[in-house]
């Protein structure tokens, strides 16, 4: 049983940060790809970031690339978003998403970088953690 653990979320001003964690607690659990995903009222959900924890490669939605940066703790099994310079479109309920049988590598010939996150393809989900921009 594998069980994900989010927090940090809250309510920021434009321009702000936060710091958003998932911590996974399972028995002998482990997996090379886990994301971040994002669902907005009346949106579908969304993939903003996601990394192959093995490798340190990361992907990252074009909404948010140089803003955002996902991280893995591996020693204590913890993943991190770093959200800075916040916008109010950037409010949604934020989801960490992890599960062994992804494959999110994908490579071009030497360049192998990690893929955008598909929700579908994850079976193990936090219970969400809402973030607030205010204009």
């Amino acid at each position: 049983h594998v069980q994900l653990v989010e927090s940090g979320g809250g309510s920021v001003q434009a321009g702000g940060s936060l710091r958003l964690s998932c911590a996974a607690y399972g028995n002998g659990y482990r997996t090379n790809c886990m994301a971040w995903f994002r669902q907005a009222p009346g949106k579908e959900r969304e993939g903003v970031a996601a990394i192959h924890t093995g490798l340190g490669i990361t992907y990252y939605a074009d909404s948010v690339k140089g803003r955002f940066t996902i991280s893995k703790d591996n020693a204590k099994n913890i993943l991190y978003l770093q959200m800075n310079s916040l916008k109010p479109e950037d409010t949604a309920m934020y989801y960490c998403a992890a599960d062994p049988g992804v494959r999110c590598r994908d490579c071009s010939g030497n360049y192998c970088y990690t893929r955008r996150p598909i929700a579908s393809e994850y079976n193990y989900w936090g219970q969400g953690t809402q973030v607030t921009v205010s204009s």
